[in-house]
């Protein structure tokens, strides 16, 4: 027997171990003897790690060993108690200064496997291989019920909140749908600029325009003043989370426009369609017709300024030709009253056609003289006669010249008279032709303005729905629980990734 009992681990004893006084055993065959101490250490109930720090100790001092039992044997024939104390603080000490040299390569020598002396049944290793799909069956229920329990309050649990507030707690909510386009007059022009007339390319700008207009604040709020848009949706009929709080902000309340006006674009077909949700479905009309109206306002104001702009010159021009053709006129009329001729061309010929008349008995008188004058005792009477209407025909014509060319005692002469009205009545001609070529150009101008007019076409007008368009309860409910599992999914993910890398 060992001169100290200790194990190595104190005052405790396990209930197996062989007694302080036991007696020397009396020698045996050396083959059952050894199965027999064998046996007594296997009885002794010692542990694993006692099992194991005998190995130790045996390696220790240069014992081999075909198993741990075989250590404690051959470790208490030789007179070493491989659980005493100092043994076990000499092993650490020496791993310990092992630990802290330098481990040069060294030869390893390789002992024989020897089989086990251990006897295994086919029982025991039944039993083993059921305890060991036992534990792993166990481990699996138990992984499993983490898994469900993970779901049920991240999935199931939101889940099931959503689908009770669609299906008992959201007001239901009415959809009015309409569509419409936004239209230009046709172009009878030809060329490029009549390529795409016609077409949704022509006023897509327009279109983007209006949509973005109709999801604007300043429409909200004029739907608001019109209709009263936010007493609507503060009702307390409303359910807490689609109301919309008595004093709330500006911005609150665009966000419930934005959520309730959906206004979409399609650019193949240049439409605008709009959907208009309320609580009330006549609520719900009015309001798609008053935005529908604002449309059309904002589409005639887009077009607006082009066609003053291009009209306001056109009328000033016109309107300065006028005025000039008046002051023309005004212009002619105050010479003849001056001049006191109404027609000065028509003066010269009157006064013209006594000047040829005049001279046509002129010259009769003058032949009358000359027949006269061939006698060989002309009448001297006669002769005197002729000769003074001679000379009261030439003054008077002279006189009538004089009229036409000369000024005298103030008046003026019919050449510079019909000189001034012929001036005056060009420059009336002149601002007559240009009154016109304004008119023409104003009306160029309108059927211009004309032609840039856009116009509002719907569709399909608004119509009250006659049962609840929103909550769609069992849709919205799919989609989150699509969307729970979705993000449950992600951060499982993520947690396993982490921790892979940690571990790692």
């Amino acid at each position: 027997m060992l001169a100290s009992t200790d194990d190595g681990f104190g005052p405790d004893r396990y209930p197996t171990a062989a007694p302080d006084t036991a007696p020397v055993p009396v020698p045996a065959p050396a083959g059952r003897a050894s199965e027999e101490e064998i046996a007594a250490i296997r009885a002794e109930g010692l542990t694993a790690r006692q099992l194991r720090m005998a190995r130790r100790v045996a390696q220790r001092h240069g014992i081999e060993v075909a198993s741990d039992f075989e250590a404690v044997r051959v470790l208490r024939r030789r007179g070493i108690d491989p659980f005493q104390r100092s043994n076990m603080l000499d092993l650490v000490v020496t791993e310990a200064q092992d630990s802290g040299r330098v481990q040069l390569p060294q030869t390893v020598r390789q002992t024989p496997q020897l089989p086990s002396t251990e006897s295994f049944t086919p029982e025991r290793r039944a039993s083993e291989i059921l305890q060991v799909q036992r534990g792993i069956a166990k481990r699996r229920r138990r992984k499993l019920a983490l898994l469900m329990t993970r779901l049920a309050f991240f999935v199931m649990l939101p889940t099931l909140i959503a689908g009770w507030y669609y299906f008992s707690v959201a007001t239901p909510l009415y959809a009015t749908r309409s569509e419409f386009v936004i239209q230009q007059a046709e172009s009878q022009a030809g060329g490029l600029g009549s390529l795409f007339s016609g077409t949704q390319f022509a006023t897509s700008q327009d279109s983007i325009t209006v949509q973005g207009y109709l999801q604007s604040r300043e429409a909200m709020q004029r739907l608001d003043r019109d209709l009263g848009f936010r007493d609507h949706w503060s009702q307390p009929g409303i359910d807490p989370l689609q109301r919309l709080p008595e004093d709330a902000t500006g911005e609150a309340a665009y966000r419930t426009y934005k959520r309730n006006v959906k206004i979409g674009y399609d650019p193949t077909e240049g439409i605008i369609k709009m959907e208009v949700i309320a609580a009330d479905p006549a609520v719900s009309t009015a309001f798609a017709e008053a935005l529908i109206g604002y449309a059309e306002e904002q589409v005639d104001h887009l077009t607006r300024r082009l066609r003053e702009d291009q009209m306001q010159g056109a009328r000033e021009s016109y309107a300065d030709a006028e005025q000039k053709v008046l002051d023309a006129q005004a212009r002619v009329l105050e010479m003849q009253e001056q001049l006191g001729v109404l027609d000065p061309i028509s003066e010269n010929s009157v006064v013209m056609q006594q000047i040829g008349t005049f001279e046509v008995q002129l010259a009769q008188k003058r032949l009358e003289l000359q027949q006269l004058n061939d006698n060989a005792r002309p009448n001297a009477a006669r002769v005197a006669g002729v000769q003074g209407d001679i000379t009261r025909l030439e003054n008077l014509i002279a006189s009538l010249r004089a009229q036409l060319t000369q000024s005298r005692g103030g008046s003026t002469s019919l050449a510079m008279i019909s000189g001034q009205m012929r001036i005056a009545e060009a420059d009336l001609q002149t601002r007559q032709l240009m009154l016109s070529q304004a008119a023409q150009q104003m009306e160029v101008a309108r059927i211009e303005a004309n032609k840039q007019v856009r116009y509002l076409s719907t569709g399909v007008r608004p119509m009250p729905p006659d049962e609840p368009t929103y909550p769609r309860a069992f849709e919205n409910t799919l989609v989150a629980m699509l969307i729970f599992g979705g993000l449950y999914l992600m951060m499982s993910l993520t947690a396993s990734i982490l921790k892979e890398q940690v571990s790692a």
